[in-house]
């Protein structure tokens, strides 16, 4: 099957007028765009963030916040709702230029517009593979003028810096405040601990664990000293039981048995020479000239004792002189309640001694308690104090610029030319799609018609074959028709949609407006 090119060609010029209009529209609409769309200034303005000018094994900055976070956090400050009008009202971004009335858009359309406008772009920084890059921060603004663009551009520059600045400082003063405050808490837990420990201490005095073999050897010298005084009074009770008995059945106690304390020089004299006597007297005879000299001072000296004892009887409550046996009885009696005092005193005190002893190993579990808790606490103030220090070295870091911060390298500079629109391609895109149209609409009547045309259609179609063919032949007035229709087709795409565009551009909504919305609309 051969493919008739000049029939193709002579349908193709037969319907030429469809193909022009179509492309005389699409000229229309894409010049008519080309020229009425406003230019689209874009500045741009970068970056950098730089590392710590300290090393941090020397001295460390207490905001640890990565660098890539640290950049959403800024963005999104900047870019919050108040931050944005602010800065429109600041700037007057939405003016009408002069000589034209001003629309005041709504808040929603500014904020949302802004985010639209604003590029905060970030590149390299640490990654997973390859080496560790720059960190390099792109801004820019798109504006109707070229110096509005740049003027935005540098503005959000600014505030990039500003918010940079102030979360660095407000993390290392946060931080600062914080260890302060925890400084200063457990500086007070520690002295009121320090207090419970001695107050305790101070309660508890006698029943302490580190007093606790020194209150046992006392405990062991009380038993000892008790044991003593029953030694010591029973041995008097005896001395006494005696003295009674020799009292009762003689009717005379004997100076041998008058205490030392009571008796006067002459009869200690005599007692020793009674001694003394006894002694020469188990060695030495009763006759011998040295025994007979000491008896004879014996006697002499009992003489002297009896007149003594006679003259200076002690006399009794009622007056009546007291006998030597109830001067011994009474010595005794004295002895032995002095000794019943010495036991209770030394009961009470073995008691005390046992009761501290007893209490000694709750006192003991009690203050373990409270030194390990003071001792924790201690550690905590003791790291808090550490921390507290390093605080105060990143806030000196922060407050001196000294950390990471983020530097401009280029400011942004009014450009010289529109970024958009490529007025040409507009153009240029506008008659390709009217060309495109042209072709496609000629395709499309082609398909649809299915009227006999060729000699051939006749054999194909209803199986004759034609002697001869007549062509159309149109009337005068079926030409001057036609031509007319054509022609206003060109009048009304090359004048009337441009008029139309224009109507709309400058009395309904800015055709650029228009086309970001069917842009969101379509998803593009």
């Amino acid at each position: 099957m051969t493919i008739d090119l000049r029939f193709y060609l002579s349908l193709f010029i037969r319907r030429i007028h469809y193909f022009l209009i179509c492309l005389a529209v699409g000229s229309a609409v894409g010049i008519t765009l080309a020229t009425v769309l406003p230019p689209v200034f874009k500045a741009n303005a970068k970056l950098i963030v730089e590392s710590e000018q300290i090393p941090g094994d020397l001295a460390a900055t207490t905001v640890q916040t990565e660098t890539t976070e640290q950049l959403q956090i800024i963005q999104q400050r900047i870019l919050t709702r108040d931050s944005l009008l602010e800065m429109a009202n600041r700037l007057r971004i939405y003016d009408a230029p002069a000589g034209e009335i001003a629309t005041r858009l709504p808040a929603d359309e500014i904020v949302e517009d802004l985010r639209d406008r604003i590029v905060i772009s970030t590149t390299g920084g640490s990654s997973t593979r390859g080496p560790v890059q720059a960190t390099i921060v792109e801004v820019s603004f798109e504006a109707p003028t070229a110096l509005m663009s740049a003027t935005v551009t540098n503005e959000v520059v600014t505030l990039i810096l500003q918010e940079n600045v102030e979360i660095r400082t407000s993390v290392a003063g946060q931080t600062l405040e914080y260890f302060n405050e925890e400084v200063s808490r457990l500086d007070q837990e520690l002295a009121t601990r320090g207090a419970d420990i001695l107050a305790f201490q101070e309660r508890n005095l006698e029943a302490l664990p580190d007093s606790l073999d020194f209150r046992r050897q006392q405990q062991s010298a009380a038993q000892e000293r008790l044991a003593q005084v029953e030694r010591d009074e029973a041995v008097l009770r005896d001395r006494r039981d005696r003295l009674t008995v020799l009292f009762e059945s003689t009717g005379d106690i004997g100076g041998l048995n008058t205490p030392l304390s009571s008796q006067t020089p002459e009869q200690r004299q005599l007692q020793g020479l009674k001694d003394e006597m006894n002694t020469l007297l188990a060695v030495l005879s009763p006759e011998n000239p040295r025994v007979k000299v000491m008896k004879a001072q014996i006697a002499a000296l009992e003489v002297t004792v009896a007149a003594q004892t006679s003259a200076g009887f002690e006399t009794s409550l009622a007056g009546v002189p007291l006998s030597p046996f109830e001067i011994q009885i009474a010595d005794f009696d004295g002895q032995l309640a002095f000794l019943a005092a010495q036991k209770s005193t030394i009961n009470a005190t073995m008691e005390a001694l046992r009761l501290s002893i007893e209490a000694t190993p709750g006192n003991a579990i009690t203050l373990d308690t409270l030194q390990r808790d003071y001792a924790n606490l201690r550690a905590q103030y003791d790291q808090a104090v550490a921390n507290r220090a390093r605080a105060e070295t990143g806030d000196t870091i922060e407050a001196l610029a000294k950390g990471q911060r983020i530097s401009v390298i280029e400011q942004a500079v009014p450009p010289r030319a529109p970024d958009r629109p490529n007025r040409t391609v507009v153009a240029a895109a506008g008659v390709g799609m009217g060309t495109l149209a042209g072709f496609a609409l000629i395709v499309v009547l082609e398909l649809m018609n299915t009227a006999i045309r060729r000699p051939i259609d006749l054999t194909s179609k209803l199986g004759i074959t034609p002697f001869g063919t007549v062509p159309l032949i149109r009337t005068r007035w079926e030409i001057v028709r036609r031509q007319t229709i054509i022609f206003a087709g060109f009048a009304v795409a090359i004048v009337m949609i441009p008029a139309l565009l224009w109507l709309i551009h400058a009395q309904v909504m800015p055709l650029d407006v228009i086309l970001d919305r069917v842009k969101e609309k379509v998803g593009l």
